[in-house]
C-alpha cells in the first residue's frame, strides 16, 4: 500500500481541501471510499473509533480518501456547521472518482457529523457516488439534533463546540493558544455548563464569530425555520439515489434520525435501487462506546457480552463488495432491520420499523395522589382505574434540575454519562413522579417508539415535560430504556410555538425514542415523569424568555392529570412472540 499526505483538491469557488489517499497494491481498477471529516484527517489512522483504519480498508483493494472539510485541519477556507458540505460533498466525489487507479464509482463512509457530512453530499446526487454507510447520524440538524422538540441539547453542543470544532476551527487559522484554550474548556465542560445566558457564552467567544458562529445562530433559531430548512435531509430522500448501510444504538443521540433517514429512502428515495437497498443495523450502543469490547460503556452494556459487538468493519466490507464489485457474498440486501433486543439479548431481523403486526398498547398513570418517587404510590395499569387521585404534584425548580442518568445523551463523557444506567438514585427526588406496574406475569416485548399522552398543567409562561421508560428487576434495579422531552410552547409545531396559558390543562405528546426490550417476567414497567433532564437538556427557566437571552429562573408549579377526563397513558409497542420471530444469538453477519 502507498500513501500520499495533503492532496490538494479544488472547490467550484477555488477553495482548495487537503485529503491522504491510500492506494492498494493492485494494479487492478478498484472502487474509492470516501471519508470527509472535520475531526482532523490524521485521526482516522491514528485513533479509528467505530471504523476501522483507512489502511485496513485499502487492504481490502480499495482506495481510501480521507479528506478535511472546508476550515477544518489543513483545508483552506472558513469553517461553517453543514453550510458547505453539500457542495463540497459533490466536489470531492467527483474528484475522487478519478483518482489514479480508481474505477469511477465511490462510496463514502463515517459516523455522526462524518455521517452527515455522507447524507449532504448524498442529497446533491454526485453521479459518480454509488453507496454511503453513515453511523449514529441523524437526518434533521434542527430536531434531534441541536434540539429535541423544542429544548436545546445543552451536553451534547457546547463540549461537541469547544473540544472538537471551534478547537479546530481555531488552530485552523494560526490561533493555536486559542484552539489549546478551547480543547482544556470542553475537557472541563462541568464547570461551563451551567452558564447563563448562553448567547454571552464566554469560552466561545461571543465578540468573534469567527471562531463558533454556528453556535450562536443555533439559539438565535429556536424554532425550525428557513436557517434549518438549507442542511435537511428529511426533505431531500428523492435526491438520494443510492443504497445506504446504517448503524446506530438503541442510546444513540441521533437514533430517530436514523430510523427516518431508513424510512424516508425506503419510501421517497431517488431510485428504485436505492428504496429497494436500505438496510438499517441498531444495536444496544451509544454514541461513544458503540460496542467495541475495549470501549468505556454503560455498566450493564459490559454484562450482555460479545453478543452485542459491533459488526460495522466486516459488514462494511461485505456491502461494498457486493455493491461495488458486484460480488454474490450472501449480503442481504433489504430493506431490511437488525435489531437488538435488550433483556432477550438476542438479534432479530425485520422488514420495516416500527414492524409490521406491533400493537400499540395504553399503559394509564394513576396513583392516591403521591407518585412521588419510586417510594410514592404511582401506578402503571392496562385498564384504566377510577379509583384513586385525579392528579399528582410536584415543583420543578431550574436551579436544582433532576440529574441526567444515561440516555440517548452525545456526545462526551466529560458532560454526563451516557447509556444504560441505574435510577434508582434518580427515582428518590420528589420532583420525578414514579408510575409502576405490578410484576409481569409473563414476558412482554416492547419493541418501536413509545408516546407518553401527558395531560398536564403549569403556573409558568412556559416549561418542559420529561418521560423516561424503565425496565425494574426483581431485585429493585431500575435501568432506563430511553426518553424524552418537549417544551410547552412547541407542542403543537417545531415551527410556529404557541405560548401557554398558566393554569391550564393541555394535552402533550411526548416522543420516548425507539427501544427494543424484552420485559421479563417479574420484571416491572416504569415510567418516569418530570420537567427537567439535566445536563442532556438546558433546563427550561419557565419565564418565557427566549432561550440565547434567559437569565434568571422562576420555579414552576406542575400538575400531571389522570382522571376520567385526562387519561394520561404511555403507549407502549408490542411485539407477539410469533411477530418477534425466533432471533439469533451473533452480531449480523451478512
Amino acid at each position: 500500500m502507498s500513501k500520499q499526505i495533503d492532496v490538494p483538491v479544488k472547490m467550484r469557488d477555488g477553495t482548495i481541501l487537503r485529503a491522504d489517499v491510500y492506494t492498494p497494491d493492485t494494479k487492478e481498477k478498484v472502487p474509492v471510499l470516501l471519508m470527509r471529516t472535520q475531526y482532523g484527517k490524521s485521526a482516522a489512522q491514528i485513533q479509528p473509533s467505530r471504523y476501522q483504519s483507512p489502511d485496513w480498508f485499502a487492504s481490502h483493494c480499495y482506495i481510501v480518501a480521507i479528506q478535511d472539510i472546508r476550515g477544518q485541519g489543513k483545508s483552506g477556507g472558513v469553517f461553517y456547521e453543514y453550510r458547505y458540505d453539500r457542495d463540497d460533498g459533490y466536489d470531492t466525489v467527483q474528484w475522487a472518482a478519478t483518482l489514479p487507479g480508481a474505477d469511477g464509482q465511490v462510496a463514502m463512509y463515517g459516523s455522526s457529523y462524518v455521517g452527515a457530512t455522507q447524507w449532504l453530499a448524498a442529497t446533491a446526487s454526485p453521479p459518480a457516488l454509488k453507496a454511503i454507510i453513515p453511523s449514529n447520524t441523524g437526518d434533521d440538524y434542527y430536531d434531534g439534533w441541536s434540539y429535541e422538540d423544542g429544548a436545546f441539547r445543552l451536553a451534547f453542543i457546547e463540549p461537541w463546540m469547544l473540544e472538537t470544532i471551534a478547537s479546530s476551527a481555531a488552530a485552523n487559522r494560526g490561533d493555536e493558544a486559542l484552539s489549546k484554550q478551547l480543547f482544556a474548556d470542553g475537557k472541563n465542560a462541568s464547570i461551563w455548563l451551567p452558564y447563563t445566558p448562553y448567547s454571552r457564552f464566554p469560552p466561545l467567544h461571543p465578540e468573534d464569530p469567527k471562531v463558533a458562529p454556528y453556535f450562536y445562530d443555533t439559539l438565535a433559531h429556536p424554532s425550525r425555520d428557513g436557517f434549518w430548512e438549507a442542511f435537511q435531509i428529511r426533505t431531500h430522500y428523492d435526491r438520494v439515489k443510492v443504497p445506504v448501510l446504517a448503524f446506530d444504538g438503541w442510546y444513540d443521540s441521533f437514533l430517530n434520525g436514523a430510523v427516518n433517514n431508513f424510512n424516508g429512502m425506503r419510501t421517497g428515495g431517488g431510485s428504485a435501487e436505492a428504496r429497494a437497498h436500505q438496510r438499517l443495523i441498531i444495536g444496544p450502543w451509544e454514541h461513544i462506546g458503540w460496542g467495541r469490547p475495549d470501549a468505556i460503556v454503560s455498566p450493564r452494556l459490559k454484562d450482555i457480552g460479545p453478543v452485542a459487538n459491533s459488526p460495522v468493519n466486516a459488514l462494511t466490507v461485505q456491502f461494498m463488495d457486493h455493491v461495488l464489485k458486484g460480488k454474490e457474498n450472501g449480503f442481504a440486501d433489504g430493506p431490511r432491520v437488525d435489531y437488538f433486543t435488550m433483556g432477550e439479548n438476542r438479534w432479530h431481523v425485520a422488514r420495516s420499523f416500527p414492524i409490521e403486526g406491533t400493537q400499540y398498547v395504553p399503559w394509564y398513570l394513576g396513583s392516591a395522589g403521591r407518585a412521588n418517587s419510586s417510594m410514592g404510590d404511582g401506578v402503571l395499569t392496562q385498564k384504566f382505574s377510577k379509583q384513586g387521585s385525579s392528579s399528582d404534584q410536584f415543583v420543578y425548580d431550574p436551579s436544582n434540575p433532576v440529574p441526567s442518568a444515561g440516555g440517548h445523551s452525545c456526545c462526551s463523557w466529560t458532560s454526563g454519562p451516557q447509556g444504560q444506567f441505574d435510577q434508582s438514585p434518580v427515582e428518590q427526588r420528589p420532583d420525578v413522579l414514579v408510575y409502576t406496574s405490578a410484576p409481569l406475569k409473563s414476558p412482554v416485548n416492547v419493541t418501536g417508539p413509545v408516546t407518553v399522552d401527558l395531560f398536564a398543567a403549569t403556573d409558568a409562561k412556559d416549561t418542559d415535560f420529561t418521560a423516561k421508560l424503565v425496565d425494574v428487576a426483581p431485585d429493585g434495579r431500575s435501568i432506563n430504556l430511553n426518553n424524552g422531552i418537549i417544551r410547552a410552547r412547541y407542542r403543537e409545531s417545531l415551527s410556529n410555538p404557541v405560548p401557554i396559558i398558566p393554569g391550564k390543562v393541555y394535552e402533550y405528546h411526548i416522543k420516548v425514542w425507539p427501544t427494543s426490550n424484552l420485559f421479563q417476567a417479574g420484571h416491572r414497567i416504569r415510567l418516569e415523569i418530570s420537567s427537567s433532564d439535566y445536563p442532556q437538556f438546558a433546563p427550561n427557566p419557565n419565564t418565557g424568555e427566549t432561550l440565547g437571552d434567559a437569565h434568571g429562573a422562576v420555579r414552576a408549579n406542575q400538575t400531571i392529570w389522570h382522571d376520567a377526563t385526562h387519561q394520561s397513558s404511555v403507549v407502549l409497542p408490542i411485539l407477539s412472540e410469533t411477530v418477534a420471530g425466533e432471533g439469533y444469538d451473533h452480531p449480523p453477519q451478512n
